[in-house]
């Protein structure tokens, strides 16, 4: 049976936020921004909020219509923002131009908290531009639904239409596990890993689209 996938509006904000925050409480890189449980517990959603309100604003949420998974989508120019100038929206979620994007993040989700800038400084720095692309920015399944290939029919979904239009795809893997799956829908390592400061590695990764005649 497939899955049904529908876009995400506005109405469904809460829900996705509550699932990216489930969804990523052990991952290693919200670990990382977030060291303590306790702590991470009580504030990384507010890090999940802002991600979904830059792409709903911006971009587009895929959904299974169960709510048991979704991925965020950045169509991402080849001069790198997503916003019309000025005052658009960089692909890291805050106004460009006017303020300091990742500054402007960390403010609104911890301000104490300077690996939260860091983070979208990091990322930022390691982003290929020049070509128009697909940014995969998150892909979060509920916790009990993992391993039930619901992550890789929402990828699927859009690499599909990558691969008629010609448009490369983009993202970052934040563990191994993540990587392998990442791997076998086409998408290739940089060969510039992205070293936290003091913890995890993360994996920029590229797909070349491919001719659907001969994939």
């Amino acid at each position: 049976m497939g899955v049904v996938i529908r876009t995400a509006g506005q109405g469904d904000r809460e829900l996705v936020v509550r699932l990216l925050d489930e969804a990523f409480q052990d991952d290693p890189v919200s670990g990382w921004v977030f060291p303590s449980e306790e702590y991470r517990r009580r504030t990384h959603h507010r890090l999940m909020a802002a991600f979904t309100d830059a792409v709903l604003a911006d971009g587009r949420i895929d959904l299974t219509e169960d709510g048991s998974a979704c991925a965020l989508w950045l169509s991402v120019p080849a001069d790198g923002h997503t916003g019309d100038e000025p005052g658009g929206v960089s692909r890291h979620g805050a106004a460009d131009g006017a303020a300091d994007g990742p500054a402007q993040v960390r403010e609104a989700v911890d301000p104490e908290n300077q690996r939260v800038e860091l983070i979208a400084r990091l990322t930022e720095g390691i982003h290929p531009s020049g070509r128009a692309h697909e940014y995969l920015w998150m892909i979060g399944v509920a916790p009990g639904r993992q391993g039930e290939g619901l992550g890789t029919a929402l990828i699927e979904s859009v690499l599909d239409r990558c691969d008629r239009e010609g448009l490369p795809a983009y993202l970052e893997a934040s563990s191994a596990r993540g990587r392998a799956l990442y791997e076998r829908l086409g998408f290739e390592f940089t060969g510039r890993a992205l070293e936290l400061p003091d913890g995890p590695r993360m994996w920029p990764m590229w797909r070349e689209p491919r001719n659907p005649a001969t994939a």
